[in-house]
């Protein structure tokens, strides 16, 4: 059997390309995922330093109060 004329396109190569995009997507899906997960425990992490953040603050205010730094 004779191969193709060069160009031309087969079952063959559109099988092997649309395998080679589905592993391609498979790879974009898991880093997704990922990237998602970390952004989850950077949103939490930034949560919990304001939290620490406004509790720091409002010790600081009554320090300056309880000195009579500030008026009250």
């Amino acid at each position: 059997m004779a191969a193709p004329p060069r160009g031309t396109v087969t079952n063959e190569l559109l099988f092997e390309t649309l395998k080679a995009m589905h592993g391609t997507l498979a790879r974009h899906s898991e880093d997704l995922r990922e990237i998602k997960e970390r952004l989850g425990i950077m949103e939490m992490q930034y949560a919990c330093l304001s939290r620490r953040l406004d509790r720091i603050e409002k010790r600081i205010d009554r320090i300056d109060t309880g000195l009579g730094l500030v008026e009250s």
